[in-house]
């Protein structure tokens, strides 16, 4: 069974990622949070476009997956928790967990320094919120970020499948947290005291720093909460809250080659420190 997951990883990324993909984006309109947002017309082809750049990039640049560095490492016997006798099961869950810390850590990184929020701030400078910004990243930023979660797992060493479902599990609650999607203020409740919900993370994408400087967390929400970057609801209410950062605000800036060419416009002092207070 391992064998099988691990030999078709890009068939079942590519397979959960249209499924989920369909069906946020059909929440979406069934059932929409925020009304009034910029079009899908004007900021669909665009994002879905950086998807492809990047997709392509990554198979030219980056020599292995993930996976792959995980297979390895487990053949070898490298990383911390190839050192210790663990269950399967154990060793998963662990490795889930580190590796969702380890994305948060670097989140913090990409607003807490100029260069890099100079590659994050495109995915920020989106002036809607829906399940197409979770995939709006910079190239450079992708590289960057799959770099450095090369160098975790081959310090970690987490089992192979362990990898493959946190690899999955990021893109589909990426996908989740970044949708433009009405939960029961209930269930969000509930929700997000385990993971992190749309309403949790729309306040992420917030202009106003203090709220933007809040909620980093992907996947678990614990992190925000158990290190005092957790901010429950934006001042303004979801529906009036503004979107977006005051670097670019134009529609033209919605345009692949304009989002391509973000990261080298202006100045980079209008980042985000951690905890700035306004």
């Amino acid at each position: 069974m391992k064998e099988l997951l691990l030999g078709n990883e890009a068939q079942i990324r590519l397979g959960f990622f249209i499924a989920i993909f369909a069906l946020m984006a059909s929440w979406e309109l069934i059932a929409p949070r925020r009304s009034g947002q910029v079009k899908r017309r004007w900021r669909w082809p665009g994002n879905i476009g950086i998807v492809i750049v990047n997709t392509l990039v990554v198979r030219l640049v980056m020599p292995t997956t993930a996976v792959g560095l995980a297979l390895a490492g487990e053949a070898a016997g490298w990383g911390l928790l190839q050192q210790v006798e663990l269950a399967l099961w154990s060793a998963c869950l662990l490795a889930i967990i580190c590796l969702d810390l380890a994305i948060y850590c670097q989140h913090i990184l990409f607003h807490a320094v100029p260069a890099l929020w100079r590659l994050h701030r495109m995915h920020h400078a989106d002036l809607g919120f829906d399940v197409t910004t979770g995939a709006r990243f910079h190239p450079l930023e992708i590289i960057l970020s799959m770099a450095i979660k090369l160098v975790v797992i081959a310090a970690l060493g987490p089992p192979a499948v362990a990898v493959l479902i946190f690899e999955v599990l990021l893109n589909v609650l990426a996908m989740f947290n970044h949708a433009n999607a009405r939960l029961p203020l209930g269930l969000d409740r509930v929700l997000r005291r385990v993971i992190v919900t749309p309403d949790m993370h729309r306040v992420h994408h917030s202009v106003i720093p203090r709220e933007a400087n809040s909620n980093f967390g992907f996947n678990l929400s614990l992190w925000d909460r158990a290190f005092g970057t957790y901010c429950a609801q934006p001042a303004a209410g979801h529906q009036e809250m503004g979107i977006g950062i005051d670097q670019f605000r134009s529609e033209d800036e919605l345009r692949l080659g304009r989002m391509l060419a973000q990261p080298f416009k202006g100045q980079s002092n209008s980042t985000y420190p951690i905890n700035r207070k306004q």
